[in-house]
């Protein structure tokens, strides 16, 4: 390991490296979460069109996301099997994944600059947008789009600064893009006067810093994993075990925000804009209940890839054990404190009478299946981090076809609501009984063949 290393994968105490893994995480994801916030109450407040302007910034977000997750197609697919080899002690193939990895990331990010140019009004009027809001959607997505390259490699490679156990290095690359962004933000908007235009620019100018940030870290001696030249050219036989492995979360992120899209569809069609906001209110709660618990997940991964690539068995398994623990005594608390007084978590984003009576009766539907679906989050993390795509892809696509399943329910508003609950009970049971049964075939496999290899 490297000198400047702070976190030892391989030796220091699983409880106590896990939770400094996973704090700055977690502190990273809030953080993030809050300076998007931001962002939208500095476009909110654009004069007399600061609500369609907001509303445009929303239209924009399926697309967004789906460049966001593209990042996690080449980076999450690639940073838990360049760890399984760092715990082989094959930094050679390590740094080949890496490379490969930076690699997709450019090819994506060209790929989707030059498409998403070409058909963002269809697919912005396909979204919603309408003759008032088309415009400042238009504006915001083609500043932000001409930025992709930087949002794919911040995003993608620094995964792979998590996966060396560089927490704070890593939480760094988030800050300092949410900090310029925060700053560049009201500068562009209202000094400059560029409006949407200048909300986009500072998001683009803010990833473009971090990008440099996370290239100079895994380019510098610090950094166990490098990018080097002669790592760029793509195998397949590499490119074709990131792809596999990365399709399952580039789902995950892909697909949400566009079923989201649906529903509120579907609730604006059949309950009004007082079921939309109920909808985005339960949804707050619900990414509160999730920033944890995602972070715990970022935590252990590399200690879990790390160690399995190893043949520290021992370790894999106190991770996993720690990581179910952990995410379930959270969950499980805020579930029991949402189920108990959801009048109170609501007045935390309105204090609206009708709209508070409609949102705490749909949350204790919406948040009802929490209280398992942790194991699902904890399992499918534990799959990512062993290299197994197929379990992973099979989980991540099971969970999107669940969710569509209640639309067939008479009581349309009751039925999106209930979409959640379905979706988070069966993907938990469904994951719980796959852990039990394949993890321990998974570890024993490798072990008998990290013991022929010895021989």
């Amino acid at each position: 390991m490297a000198k400047t290393r702070t976190n030892d994968l391989g030796r220091d105490k699983v409880g106590p490296l896990l939770f400094r893994l996973a704090l700055p995480a977690i502190f990273a994801q809030v953080v993030n979460a809050l300076y998007n916030i931001v962002d939208r109450i500095y476009i909110g407040h654009l004069g007399t069109d600061g609500d369609l302007a907001l509303t445009a910034l929303g239209i924009c977000f399926p697309i967004i996301t789906f460049i966001s997750a593209l990042a996690a197609l080449a980076g999450q697919g690639g940073a838990p099997q360049a760890a399984i080899a760092m715990g082989e002690g094959d930094d050679k193939k390590a740094n080949a994944i890496l490379g490969n990895s930076f690699t997709l990331l450019v090819i994506f990010s060209v790929a989707a600059t030059v498409l998403l140019q070409i058909f963002k009004e269809p697919l912005l009027l396909a979204f919603g947008a309408t003759e008032a809001t088309i415009g400042y959607a238009l504006e915001y997505l083609t500043v932000y789009l001409c930025g992709s390259v930087f949002v794919l490699i911040t995003l993608g490679l620094n995964t792979y600064i998590s996966a060396q156990g560089f927490s704070t290095v890593s939480m760094a690359t988030v800050l300092l893009g949410a900090a310029i962004n925060i700053v560049l933000d009201p500068v562009f908007i209202f000094l400059f006067d560029m409006g949407v235009r200048g909300a986009a620019l500072a998001t683009v100018l803010a990833q473009m810093v971090s990008a440099v940030w996370v290239f100079r870290f895994l380019t510098s001696r610090r950094s166990r994993l490098r990018i080097r030249r002669d790592c760029l050219r793509l195998n397949k036989k590499l490119v074709a075990p990131i792809m596999a492995l990365g399709v399952s979360p580039f789902i995950m992120q892909a697909t949400e925000s566009l079923i989201s899209v649906s529903f509120n569809a579907s609730l604006r069609d059949y309950g009004g804009d007082a079921a939309v906001g109920a909808m985005t209110i339960c949804s707050s709660v619900l990414m509160v209940m999730w920033l944890p618990t995602q972070g715990l997940a970022q935590g252990a991964q590399p200690i879990i890839s790390f160690n399995y690539g190893a043949g520290k068995l021992d370790r894999v398994k106190q991770t996993i054990r720690l990581l179910l623990i952990s995410c379930g005594a959270y969950i499980l608390t805020f579930w029991v404190v949402v189920e108990l007084f959801p009048g109170l978590m609501v007045s935390i984003f309105n204090n609206d009478p009708q709209l508070t009576a409609l949102t705490a009766w749909a949350l204790r539907i919406y948040v009802a299946g929490m209280c398992v679906f942790w194991v699902q989050m904890a399992c499918q993390q534990a799959f990512i981090a062993l290299g197994q795509a197929k379990i992973s892809l099979f989980l991540a696509l099971l969970r999107k076809v669940i969710l569509l399943l209640p639309r067939f329910f008479d009581d349309k508003v009751f039925a999106v609501f209930l979409a959640e609950p379905i979706a988070d009970v069966a993907a938990a049971v469904t994951c719980g009984v796959l852990f039990l049964l394949r993890i321990p075939k998974i570890l024993k496999a490798r072990e008998e063949a990290l013991k022929a290899k010895s021989e």
